[in-house]
């Protein structure tokens, strides 16, 4: 085929212009429709990003909402700032009057001031190190035995209440030693046995215990002792988590007066986030009112108008913010409403009456907590709803004990004396609690009351470390024949407790022998009629049921009908689940946002059509536009060939 550069050369008419200008009025009607559709389809894609973003923010708020600690929030406030604390949503509001007398302290010692703290040498021998009356004892040899080996070895000890560090003080080096933990009961002591035969000097390792360089205390023990509401309390911490239920305090300073401490609710947080979910609710509202509208004045359109996916989008919303949560119709609080909350009846968007909302608050903090938050709720005091799961069904749904949760547990059987007798032949023993094997129990030797011994085997396997680790526990008491009983912390049936190794007299002087007691059980019964699953004090609810995901803890030991467990989805859960219909896989608008990637990929390949086309026009057009131009040389090379011919027939004329 010529190059369509040379078409032309023979007719003069035929050009490749001409080829061009057919071309392109061939290319123009598809390409300006096939622009039109693309520029809408971007349109329509910018603002299904709008949407998809507004939507996002909405869930977001909506997720914040959903926690029930996000409506119940409570706030510690005082009038000294060396008293502060976080409250729980369960923490009781109330006023305290509270005077720090003293504040609790680690125990540290120090030692007197060394050349250095890594040459020379200190002797060598035995260092015992005492912590809350639980003895460590390190061997102190060539290895370990400068100030620095000596933290060092101290450090490495596993389980020891204290640590070990050397300061340069600016003219040389001090070895401290301090709990870990503060109060009374975490005392450090120290004891030395000098390998050089005299622990009692003040030369070899015994310079740690005896004469100017010896450890000596720089920072006593206390116990944080406190008036709250004029009466006494001592603590071991200055953190104490147990003084006001759901309520942490931090004791930072002693006060010379009482400071004013409140615990309130927090309604100014919880109406900021709720204005918050109103904001954002407005803010896709008017994104759809703007994309769906419609002027019959001038016939303005908005992009999406007609548009069933992004009109779904906008009722369900509607539908959740105006409708009644099912399982408040008797509360208190039963819509947005009834909290301040109200529509605007020309433009759909709400109102938020924060006064309102915080006198509903204030009045009625579990109705309007169940308002946003889901929330389950049990008629039985001893039933605590813990969980449900994201296919439970809003309802009320029975419960029926069949058999309450036991702990493991091991009875002696020997009935103790008014005193028992500790010694070498009975005074160690180990156990297996929950599975977890503990290490060798040494009790002291000593004659005991009863109760006085059951003191004492509970201190020690308090202080066990195989058993505090893995968090098992297990308490010691007397039945009411004055037996040892030995009850695991943990309910069901992996609860247990195992003796694995006794003293010569242990069985028939303390009556507890190699063995195992009594497994516990887990709690078993129905929830909604339907057999659940049981695991310590936890029943779960049946799958496949409208109740699965439901988690109940049952306490006590009653059995038989233990009342209902409801649940309840408020607004929050609610929007959660619709916005992620909206947005989530296969959802409303991203199933809207593929179908419009779907039709730009179609403009894509008419595109690519539409070039094949014109390309195959172009081809065509060449080869008919290059055998016309050489028709037409053929022509002129006759005509030109006849014109001489002619010429040469009359030679006489030169025209």
């Amino acid at each position: 085929m010529a190059n369509i550069s040379s078409i032309g050369i023979g007719s003069g008419v035929l050009t490749s212009d001409l080829i061009e200008q057919l071309a392109q009025a061939e290319r123009e009607p598809t390409e300006k429709r096939l622009d039109a559709e693309e520029e809408g389809l971007g349109a329509q894609l910018s603002e299904v990003s709008r949407l998809k973003n507004a939507i996002s923010d909405l869930r977001l708020t909506s997720r914040l909402l959903g926690n029930p600690d996000a409506v119940k929030s409570n706030t510690v406030t005082s009038s000294n700032a060396g008293i502060s604390g976080t409250a729980t949503e369960k923490a009781s509001t109330g006023q305290y009057s509270i005077q720090v007398d003293k504040l609790a302290a680690a125990n540290s010692l120090a030692s007197g001031v060394y050349a250095d703290k890594d040459t020379t040498a200190l002797g060598t021998g035995t260092l015992s190190i005492s912590v809350g009356g639980v003895a460590k004892n390190i061997t102190i040899d060539g290895t370990n035995n400068t100030l620095e080996g000596i933290a060092n070895a101290i450090n490495g000890q596993a389980n020891l209440g204290a640590s070990a560090s050397v300061l340069f003080t600016g003219s040389g080096y001090q070895l401290v030693l301090t709990a870990k933990e503060a109060g009374l009961s975490n005392a450090v002591s120290l004891s030395v046995t000098d390998s050089d035969g005299n622990s009692a000097d003040d030369s070899g390792l015994s310079q740690l215990t005896n004469g100017a360089l010896a450890l000596t205390e720089v920072v006593p023990a206390s116990d944080l002792a406190i008036k709250v509401n004029g009466v006494d309390i001592t603590r071991e911490s200055n953190t104490v988590d147990d003084l006001v239920k759901g309520v942490t305090f931090e004791f930072t300073e002693e006060t010379t007066t009482a400071a004013t401490v409140k615990i309130t609710r927090d309604t100014e947080t919880v109406t900021e986030r709720v204005q918050e979910l109103v904001d954002k609710y407005n803010a896709l509202q008017e994104i759809i009112a703007e994309t769906t509208k419609f002027d019959p004045s001038t016939g303005e359109a908005g992009i999406f108008l007609g548009e069933a996916a992004v009109r779904n989008i906008a009722q369900q919303a509607r539908g959740v913010i105006y409708g009644m949560v099912r399982g408040l119709e008797n509360a208190n609080v039963r819509s947005l409403a009834d909290i301040g909350i109200s529509t605007d009846k020309d433009t759909g968007l709400l109102s938020f009456d924060s006064s309102r909302f915080t006198d509903r608050l204030n009045k009625y903090p579990d109705d309007v907590t169940a308002l946003f938050a889901d929330q389950g709720r049990t008629t039985d005091s001893q039933v605590t709803f813990l969980k449900a799961g994201a296919n439970t069904k809003v309802g009320a749904y029975d419960i029926n004990i069949t058999q309450a949760a036991t702990q493991g547990a091991y009875t002696g059987n020997v009935a103790l004396g008014a005193t028992v007798d500790v010694d070498a032949d009975n005074n160690t023993f180990s156990l297996r609690v929950n599975g977890i094997a503990s290490g060798t129990i040494t009790l002291d030797a000593d004659t005991y009351t009863r109760e006085d011994l059951v003191t004492e085997i509970q201190s020690q396997l308090d202080a066990d470390g195989n058993l505090s680790a893995a968090g098992a526990a297990v308490r010691v008491s007397l039945d009411a024949s004055n037996q040892l009983v030995f009850t695991s912390t943990k309910y069901g049936s992996a609860s247990a407790v195992e003796f694995l190794s006794v003293g010569t007299n242990t069985a028939a002087e303390l009556g507890f022998d190699l063995g195992g007691g009594t497994a516990g059980l887990d709690v078993a019964g129905t929830i909604n009629g339907k057999e659940a699953t049981g695991s310590g004090r936890q029943l779960s609810a049946a799958s496949e049921d409208d109740s699965t995901g439901i988690v109940v803890e049952v306490t006590g030991t009653a059995t038989g009908d233990r009342g209902k467990v409801s649940y309840i989805e408020g607004v929050a859960d609610q929007m959660i689940k619709a916005t992620t219909n909206f947005i989530g896989f296969e959802g409303l608008l991203t199933s809207f946002e593929s179908r419009l990637n779907a039709e730009l990929s179609n403009i894509g390949e008419e595109r690519f059509a539409l070039e094949r086309r014109i390309t195959s026009l172009t081809e065509r057009l060449s080869r008919q536009f290059t055998a016309a131009d050489i028709l037409v040389s053929q022509f002129k090379n006759i005509e030109n060939f006849l014109g001489t011919q002619l010429a040469a027939l009359n030679p006489g004329n030169k025209e």
